[in-house]
């Protein structure tokens, strides 16, 4: 059952008004002050960053063509691709994060209607891949009309979302189209009209824009691009609007939480935030840990504030989660800095507290020189840290963690200046009135830690603005196949691995998929049945390619993608298999002499037919052979 919400319907229109009128400082300055020491606001225009008519009779400065025929002709850029199989192409533009990019396109030739052009949302400035791009093809009015998609490193397509524009576009008639970018979110506007969303961008560090052109040649003119401000924490309200997707501790259902495992798992998930923790060690270095000890997720033991990041840096923090993790690292901050730079979703950082000024201008300052203030969410349970954040850098957004509601939640956010109160749900179960309170008072909420999709059914209507959770690939297809207001066919991507990826005995290869609009999903290795997140030893299979299925069924039907990885022989991956526990001290030393000689016609023999009595598993035996034959 739906409830009503007259209060959030008008907290999302102050929401939605504030974040147009305002830049993100402003906006930043204007949530963290309290109400009494608000300025009014001036309304300031986004930024244009770039506006190009072609009036010059040249290619401007800064545009690159990469690929194909570019020309300016009658002030108009003019692409050519003479074939289906040539992506003609050109780049431009800085690198941002949040942007709209807006021009007019006509198609002046086609192969067919299946031909097509599209915008480069993120593509690097020489044109290689991978790179995301929205496509339109002369013939919109076909389901697969408008597009967002991948072009993947092994020149492959994963498509995420498809639509039909209200008209076609044809040949010779100007299209003014759009695209806005959030993070890894895009919106594609066709002639003034939204046609669709994706939440599925992976985005790169560099990349830029541009304009490719396939089997056709199509011209444009009026290209503008504006930089906008970072989306605004509270959601807006409605039937096609969902609570953001916070990955609790990273991706922490399928890898071990707080580890880089889990981050990149939850940053190819499609997250709209990843949540870690961070705390100081004895020397002072922000360590990524949720615990106070190192004794239940590292094989370490004694308290963090206790001990140096010289006795971190060697400990296993994956073995406790899964065998497939031995080796995973304790990280620092600046660890997960490095692998959130350029990338997409919000940094939601937990500081655990207490920490001292002194630690907390650190974790600060690392947060400002990695260029990552705008991108990060601070919260904690400790109002201390809080206070000394905001005197630390008052343009940091800040949320309030609590495990129980305050008796007056509103009034201690305005205290704090929070822009976010994250309660537990267990907790915020008990007086879920308070969220359209704290909506008015145009505060986020984010409960923690839900997993169950009945209880996100609940979560949503209650019109929460993010839910933390341990499993946010599912709660990103539970999301899309919400907002969906006519069933289509399901779609369904490998997140992870890259196709064409190579693996290396001792790899862990751990397949990750997104979708939409699918009730179940069914994987496969080589036809083997096996399920998304498990972690899958590269030491157990054949040298060669793999490859993994994925088949996503739903009202409308079903959709399936393919990736391929590659496991290659080395001598040390024999060394490996040679040295495992199933492998008899006779045997090991023949194989190791013969590894070590590189007489690879030996190691096979050995493998095959044994030493002294005494032989290899079959498995076992026929991987190293393999292995040793292929060098």
């Amino acid at each position: 059952m739906r409830l009503p919400r007259p209060s959030l319907l008008r907290t999302a229109t102050l929401a939605v008004a504030l974040a147009a009128a305002l830049p993100a400082a402003a906006l930043s300055a204007a949530t963290v002050a309290a109400p009494a020491a608000a300025e009014p606001a001036e309304t300031a225009e986004p930024a244009v960053v770039l506006s190009e008519d072609f009036e010059g009779g040249e290619i401007p400065a800064g545009w690159t063509a990469v690929d194909g025929q570019w020309s300016v002709s009658d002030g108009r850029l003019v692409g050519v691709s003479t074939s289906s199989s040539q992506l003609s192409r050109i780049t431009f533009g800085p690198h941002l994060r949040n942007f709209r990019v807006e021009l007019t396109a006509r198609f002046e030739q086609v192969a067919n209607a299946a031909r097509w052009t599209a915008v480069g949302m993120d593509i690097a400035p020489d044109g290689s891949t991978p790179w995301w791009i929205a496509t339109m093809r002369s013939g919109t009015t076909a389901a697969n009309g408008l597009e967002f998609a991948q072009r993947t490193t092994s020149d492959g397509w994963n498509v995420t979302n498809t639509a039909a524009a209200p008209h076609a576009a044809g040949t010779g008639t100007d299209v003014r189209i759009a695209v806005e970018v959030r993070g890894s979110r895009a919106t594609w506007i066709f002639d003034g009209q939204e046609v669709m969303r994706t939440s599925a961008l992976q985005r790169s560090d560099q990349g830029v824009l541009g304009l490719i052109v396939n089997g056709s040649t199509v011209s444009f003119d009026d290209v503008v691009v504006t930089e906008l401000e970072e989306e605004p924490v509270i959601r807006p309200v409605g039937p096609g609007s969902t609570p953001a997707v916070v990955a609790h501790r990273g991706y922490s259902s399928v890898a071990p939480e707080n580890t880089l495992a889990a981050v990149e798992s939850a940053l190819r998930s499609g997250a709209d935030y990843v949540e870690v923790d961070v705390a100081s060690s004895a020397d002072g270095v922000p360590i990524i840990l949720h615990d106070n000890t190192l004794d239940r997720t590292t094989d370490g033991t004694g308290a963090l504030p206790a001990v140096t990041s010289d006795y971190i840096e060697g400990l296993d923090a994956g073995s406790w989660f899964s065998t497939a993790f031995t080796g995973q690292p304790v990280p620092t901050l600046l660890d997960v800095l490095a692998l959130m730079k350029g990338r997409a979703p919000v940094l939601l950082l937990e500081v655990k507290g207490p920490e001292t000024y002194a630690e907390l201008e650190v974790i600060v300052g690392q947060l400002r020189e990695q260029g990552l203030i705008e991108q990060t969410l601070l919260q904690s349970f400790d109002v201390q840290v809080l206070r000394d954040v905001r005197a630390i850098e008052p343009e940091l957004r800040l949320g309030l963690l609590r495990s129980s509601l305050d008796a007056d939640p509103v009034a201690m956010a305005r205290d704090l200046g929070v822009v976010s109160y994250n309660p537990s749900w267990t907790a915020l179960q008990t007086s879920t009135d308070v969220i359209a309170d704290l909506h008015e008072a145009e505060i986020a909420v984010m409960p923690y830690t839900i997993d169950d999709p009945a209880q996100w059914a609940i979560l949503r209507d209650l019109g929460v603005d993010g839910v933390i959770t341990n499993k946010p690939g599912e709660l990103v297809g539970w999301n899309a196949r919400h907002v969906q207001t006519v069933p289509d066919e399901p779609t369904v991507a490998f997140a992870a691995p890259a196709d064409g990826a190579t693996l290396t005995r001792g790899d862990v290869l751990v397949p990750a998929v997104t979708s939409e609009r699918a009730e179940s999903i069914a994987l496969t290795l080589d036809g083997a049945e096996v399920a998304e997140g498990s972690a899958i030893a590269v030491d157990t299979l054949a040298a060669g390619e793999h490859t993994l299925e994925v088949t996503a069924t739903g009202v409308s039907g079903t959709a399936t993608a393919t990736t391929t990885v590659t496991v290659q022989p080395s001598a040390a991956g024999l060394v490996r298999l040679a040295t495992g526990p199933d492998v008899e001290r006779a045997l090991r030393d023949q194989l190791l002499r013969a590894i070590d000689r590189s007489d690879w016609i030996r190691v096979a023999s050995i493998a095959e037919a044994g030493v002294g009595g005494h032989q290899l598993p079959a498995e076992l035996a026929a991987l190293i052979a393999a292995d040793a034959r292929a060098l």
